[in-house]
């Protein structure tokens, strides 16, 4: 089984605002950057985007060790997922579960694709290499969409 690291992260300018999420993996020797961007959306969505574009990009089943800095994310698929689908995508206190679809994506790629995962937070900005280069990825996708909305 390939062993694969994957940094993640979202950006959002505004909250809702314009939004971009970014991927680095690597494998080995080999590397790939992955982007993109929503004109209407928030920073949590944006996490989680990073995290499906992230694990949808694999091929074949990988031991992956994925680091983000979202602790909505990380919590939210390690301790919260379960409950939340037990009581039919809904929060311990009643409420629908906030970016269902988006949650429900990850569950089914997670179950589905048999990657082993291991979800390891980083603390966002504190200058590890692999955070900074997946935000500076988020940002260019927040680039790409001002630039499309601006007809470029």
């Amino acid at each position: 089984m390939n062993h694969v690291e994957i940094y993640t992260d979202g950006a959002c300018k505004g909250n809702p605002g314009p939004g971009g999420w970014g991927v680095w993996l690597r494998s080995g020797s080999h590397e790939k950057e992955l982007f993109g961007g929503e004109p209407d959306t928030t920073n949590n969505r944006m996490e989680l985007r990073a995290v499906i574009e992230a694990l949808a990009a694999l091929k074949r089943p990988c031991a992956v060790t994925l680091h983000l800095d979202s602790q909505y994310v990380r919590k939210g698929i390690t301790e919260w997922l379960a409950g939340w689908k037990a009581k039919g995508w809904r929060t311990a206190s009643g409420q629908p579960v906030k970016n269902v679809d988006l949650w429900q994506q990850l569950d089914a790629l997670v179950r589905e694709r048999g990657h082993r995962i291991e979800w390891r937070w980083i603390r966002g900005h504190s200058g590890d290499p692999g955070n900074e280069r997946a935000d500076a990825l988020a940002n260019q996708g927040v680039a790409q969409v001002l630039a499309r909305a601006r007809g470029g």
